[in-house]
């Protein structure tokens, strides 16, 4: 790391701002902007300010300093890709809108970088030849671009977005599995360095590829995604997690089903508050036709949700039927129930259904459901497939314990990618046995702008930002009261001096402003520590010390200020080494 210089406030470029922007809706959003680390240019695209270029460069350094020590080498590669190397992969017209598309005076096809899996395949295929060379990790950090339907939340969904991308190439399952299980620890060391409280995850690969996947998600309650964890370690994304739904079975089941009459809205709540039960002891019915145009009505407990990436998994290209295409279909939207569908709709139903001997369910009829209508007996189910997403009280796959709910921001993910790329853009290597083998490829994202976000929405009170001493723009900020006093300003200006010299970073807040202007931006700028030069304190031959983090105050002998303080650093230090 380059030698710190000392920052003057008077001359840093810090417009820090009074009010909330209006358009701010979270935490990190609001104070990246109210504390002058970043700027709106468009929607979902920022400039970064010096102090929040700082913190850039500090995340940048912690991921290169994890990648370098798995032997992931470095390099750049170019923004715009050509759209000849995406037809290649497949990926140019199924990627879908949010890949930003254009072309040049010569009408060739660009694409602007989301990823580089295309990219990097064909800088190998045609020099890495043989076994003997694998493995290789490269990975490099480079703005990224997405054409977001609705970019919000500040660089949680943004449209432009720094991003550390690696990929490796391997000749055997053992060698990939082996180098993603070093870049997840890895990204756990970065979650830790970065100060954040995370989980990794099981997850879906989504456009990217492959079947084996973990992504590292920051807790937060501004987080976009949800996930459920337990105390055993086990944790996965809502939306994949498989898990002990619990669903119960609800009354008696006679030789058939037993019509009853419900004139209700038809809602499972008002199903269940109707009937005065659970809705663990409903099932709930959606219908909806895959890309060859079949019919399905889809049963999943009633007290859950369906999972729209384990739908697709099970049926892909699954869309729901609207309402004149329900009622085209002879399906009773609210009321419908395996006993009694028309002939050409198939029943797919929830693995967790399995358990329960009769269902309650639609009659395909208006105001009427069936209580006791029994697979096997009443009705046969097409496909069972793991449909519903996990919920807060779900048993553990793992341990058999209640599931916990969060929310978290997603940070990183690592893939295994097989031969998805490697065998559709014929990008191979000679085998130990003088075949031609497709090279293995893993994939290993990391948000760097959406960590800025991610630790400001753990680290922050209604003063503003909290830094952990890792990311901040600088270490300590030293604020003498007066300006200008013969003693305050020659004080402050010494201690910032002798704390430099120790290899502190240092700014001096020496400013002509009022005590509570530089006491609120140092809050909201969140300096990790602040130390306060005033006349009073010199007088009684002290200083005054303030854990942004703790918010705790203490006095400190003037003569031993630097060297308490040094030493208050260094152990802040160690904590993210």
């Amino acid at each position: 790391m380059p030698k710190p210089l000392l920052l003057r406030m008077t001359q840093l470029y810090a417009p820090t701002l009074k009010e909330d922007p209006v358009d701010a809706e979270i935490a990190s959003h609001r104070l990246l902007l109210r504390a002058a680390m970043m700027r709106k240019i468009a929607a979902g695209v920022y400039s970064f300010l010096p102090l929040g270029f700082s913190v850039l460069r500090k995340v940048e350094q912690i991921i290169r300093e994890e990648m370098n020590a798995i032997g992931s080498q470095e390099m750049v590669m170019s923004i715009i890709q050509p759209g000849d190397l995406w037809h290649e992969s497949g990926r140019w017209d199924v990627y879908g809108p949010e890949l930003m598309r254009l072309e040049d005076r010569h009408g060739h096809s660009f694409a602007l970088s989301p990823t580089q899996e295309e990219l990097i395949t064909s800088i190998i295929r045609n020099e890495l030849r043989s076994y003997k060379e694998l493995p290789k990790s490269l990975y490099h950090i480079q703005w990224k671009y997405r054409d977001e339907i609705r970019p919000r939340f500040g660089l949680l969904r943004g449209r432009e977005f720094l991003m550390k991308d690696a990929y490796s190439f391997h000749h055997s399952h053992e060698s990939l599995q082996e180098h993603y299980e070093q870049q997840a620890r890895a990204y756990g060391r970065i979650c830790e360095r970065l100060g954040l409280e995370y989980y990794p995850v099981e997850a879906d690969s989504g456009q990217i590829g492959g079947k084996v996947t973990r992504e590292f998600m920051a807790l937060a309650e501004a987080g976009e995604a949800e996930l459920v964890y337990c105390s055993c370690g086990f944790a996965a994304n809502t939306e994949v997690a498989t898990a002990d739904l619990q669903p119960q079975t609800y009354g008696e089941a006679g030789p058939a089903p037993t019509e009853l009459h419900t004139p209700i809205e038809g809602t499972i709540a008002a199903l269940a508050e109707f009937l005065k039960i659970s809705e663990h002891a409903t099932v709930k019915a959606l219908s909806g036709k895959d890309a060859s145009g079949q019919l399905y009505v889809l049963f999943i407990p009633g007290s859950h949700e369906l999972g729209e990436i384990k739908v697709q998994k099970a049926l892909p290209g699954f869309e729901f039927l609207d309402d004149d295409s329900m009622v085209d279909a002879g399906l009773v939207k609210g009321y419908m129930g395996p006993v009694g569908l028309p002939p050409d709709v198939k029943v797919v139903a929830d693995v967790s259904l399995r358990d329960v001997a009769h269902w309650l369910v639609g009659a395909n009829k208006p105001d009427h459901h069936l209580q006791g209508a029994t697979p096997d007996r009443d009705f046969t189910v097409d496909l069972w497939a793991d449909l519903a997403c996990a919920r807060q009280g779900d048993l553990c796959p793992e341990c058999g314990q209640p599931l916990q709910l969060a929310r978290g921001i997603e940070v990183g993910q690592v893939f295994q990618l097989g031969t998805k790329y490697s065998d559709s853009m014929h990008a191979s290597f000679m085998a130990e046995d003088g075949t031609e083998k497709p090279f293995l490829m893993g994939c290993y994202g990391w948000g760097v702008t959406r960590s800025l976000a991610a630790v400001v929405e753990q680290y922050n009170d209604d003063g503003g930002i909290k830094w952990p001493i890792s990311v901040a723009p600088a270490e300590i900020c030293v604020l003498p009261l007066v300006v200008g006093d013969e003693r305050v300003a020659p004080e402050a200006e010494r201690i910032a001096a002798e704390l430099l010299a120790a290899g502190v970073e240092v700014v001096l807040d020496d400013r002509d402003e009022r005590a509570g202007v530089k006491f609120a931006d140092a809050d909201l700028i969140g300096w990790p520590y602040q130390l306060i030069v005033g006349k009073r304190g010199l007088e009684a031959g002290e200083v005054e010390l303030k854990d942004r983090q703790s918010g705790e105050k203490f006095s400190l002998p003037l003569d031993e200020a630097v060297t308490a303080v040094v030493g208050m650093i260094e152990a802040a230090r160690a904590r993210f080494l």
